[in-house]
C-alpha cells in the first residue's frame, strides 16, 4: 500500500508490544497506514478527516487482531462520521471493511440501509405494510455483532445482528429469559439467513445509571428473577457451556503480553493468577445461568420490575458466577468508572452481596473467587478500549482483583 501524506490524527495515541505472529500489528496504530486503508474504501473522497478515533482493539495473540475506527471530519465539511475496521490474521493480507459492509455479518448491510430495512420489516415484522423505516445504529462490534433501532411509526424494534450460526442458541436463550420473572422484550421476528432477531423496545431506564444516581433496584426482585432463570432448562439448541477457563486464559495471555516483566503491574498480576489459577482449574458449570449478568444489561421499569435486554449467552453455566459478575461490574464502576467514588454504587454492592449470601447460603469465599475472576476479565477493557493511561488503569484493576480476593 502506497503511503500518502495526511494531516489526520490518530487518537488516542497508544502503543502495544509487537506480536511476532502478527507482523502488521504496528500498522494498525499508524496514522498514515490507517489513512491509506480508509482511502482504499473511499477512493473518491477528496476531504481529509480531522482524525481517526480508535474505538476497539481485539487481539488474539499470534492469531488475529481487529481494530475498529471512527472517521471524524472538521465541522465545516458537514460530513457524518463513519466506522470502518481492519482485521489482520497470521496469514494473508489485512481485511479492510466499512460499516455496514461487514463480511462476517451477512444481514447487517440490509438491516442498516432504510430501503432494505423497510423490506425486511414489512416481510417479517408488521401485519400492515409500513411506508418508512428509520434506522439508527446502537452498538457495533466488527465481525461479531451489531444492534440497530428500526422505527416504524411510533413503534421501535431493536434488530440484533449476529453471525447466522449463532441464531439458534440466541433463540434458545430467549426461551429461558421469557419464562423467568424478568421482563423480556417481545420477540417480533427473525431472519435465519441474515442472522437477525428483532425485539420490541421496552421503555425503561438503564439500571446502571439508576444505581449510580442512588435509584437502586430491590435486591430481592433481582434475585427472584435470577432464581427463576436458573430453574429453567433451555429447549432445543442450548449452546455450548460457558467457557470460563478459556476466557480466563485469554485474559491472562493478554496481560502477560502487554505488561513489562520488571514492572510493579507484573507483580500485581502474579499475585492475582496465583490465587485464581486453582479456582479456574477446578471450576465447572453447575446449571442454567445468564452468563453475562450485570447492570448495563437491564432496564428499570416504572412499576419497579426489571427487564433483561441482553441475554445471548444464557445457557449452561454457574448461577453463583452471575452474582459474581454483577458484583464485579458494580465494584469496577465504583472504583474505576467515569463516576468512580459513587457512594450509591458501593452501598448497593454490599446490599446485593449480603442479600445473595443470605438467600442462597453460599460461601463468602466462593463468591469472592467468582467476583474476582469476573473483575480479572473486566480488566481487559483497559486494552480493548485503549486510552493513553491504559497501563495505569490496568494496574489499578488488577490491584482491585487482589483486594477482592483478600
Amino acid at each position: 500500500m502506497t503511503l500518502l501524506h495526511t494531516t489526520a490524527l490518530l487518537y488516542p495515541q497508544v502503543s502495544f508490544p509487537d506480536d511476532p505472529g502478527l507482523s502488521d500489528l504496528p500498522n494498525l496504530f499508524d496514522a498514515d497506514w490507517v489513512w491509506n486503508a480508509y482511502r482504499g474504501l473511499a477512493p473518491t473522497q477528496a476531504a481529509v478527516p480531522s482524525r481517526f478515533r480508535i474505538r476497539q482493539f481485539a487481539h488474539g495473540l499470534g492469531r488475529t487482531v481487529i481494530v475498529s475506527y471512527e472517521v471524524e471530519w472538521a465541522p465545516d465539511e458537514y460530513l457524518p462520521s463513519e466506522l470502518f475496521a481492519a482485521k489482520v490474521n497470521s496469514e494473508g493480507p489485512a481485511e479492510i471493511f466499512r460499516y455496514p459492509d461487514d463480511p462476517y455479518l451477512p444481514g447487517l448491510i440490509q438491516a442498516a440501509h432504510p430501503e432494505t430495512a423497510l423490506r425486511l420489516v414489512n416481510d417479517l415484522l408488521v401485519a400492515m405494510r409500513a411506508r418508512r423505516t428509520g434506522v439508527e445504529l446502537v452498538r457495533y462490534r466488527p465481525t461479531a455483532r451489531a444492534v440497530l433501532c428500526h422505527t416504524v411509526g411510533k413503534v421501535k424494534f431493536l434488530a440484533r445482528v449476529m453471525r447466522p450460526d449463532m441464531l439458534p442458541s440466541v433463540l434458545s436463550a430467549y426461551g429461558v429469559i421469557s419464562k423467568s420473572d424478568f421482563v423480556a422484550p417481545r420477540l417480533a421476528g427473525h431472519w435465519a439467513e441474515g442472522g437477525i432477531v428483532w425485539l420490541a423496545e421496552i421503555p425503561g431506564k438503564n439500571l446502571r445509571r439508576n444505581i449510580l444516581r442512588g435509584k437502586t433496584p430491590d435486591s430481592d426482585r433481582l434475585l427472584n428473577g435470577l432464581d427463576s432463570l436458573w430453574n429453567n432448562v433451555p429447549e432445543g439448541n442450548n449452546g455450548r457451556p460457558f467457557n470460563l477457563s478459556g476466557a480466563y486464559r485469554s485474559a491472562k495471555r493478554t496481560f502477560r503480553h502487554n505488561v513489562l516483566k520488571d514492572s510493579y503491574t507484573w507483580k500485581v498480576l502474579g499475585e492475582a493468577v496465583r490465587s485464581l489459577d486453582p479456582f479456574v482449574e477446578s471450576w465447572r458449570p453447575a446449571g442454567t445461568a445468564h452468563n453475562d449478568f450485570y447492570d448495563d444489561q437491564m432496564l428499570a421499569l416504572p412499576d419497579g420490575r426489571v427487564a433483561l435486554v441482553d441475554f445471548e449467552e444464557t445457557g449452561p453455566g454457574d448461577p453463583m458466577l452471575d452474582v459474581g459478575n454483577f458484583l464485579a461490574h458494580l465494584r469496577w464502576r465504583t472504583h474505576l468508572g467515569r463516576r468512580r467514588g459513587s457512594d450509591a454504587g458501593a452501598a448497593y454492592h454490599e446490599e446485593f452481596r449480603s442479600a445473595a449470601l443470605d438467600r442462597f447460603g453460599w460461601s463468602e469465599r466462593e463468591l469472592a473467587f467468582r467476583e474476582s475472576v469476573c473483575l480479572f476479565r473486566i480488566c481487559t477493557n483497559t486494552i480493548r478500549h485503549p486510552q493513553p493511561d491504559w497501563p495505569r488503569r490496568l494496574e489499578a484493576g488488577l490491584a482491585l482483583v487482589n483486594e477482592t480476593l483478600g
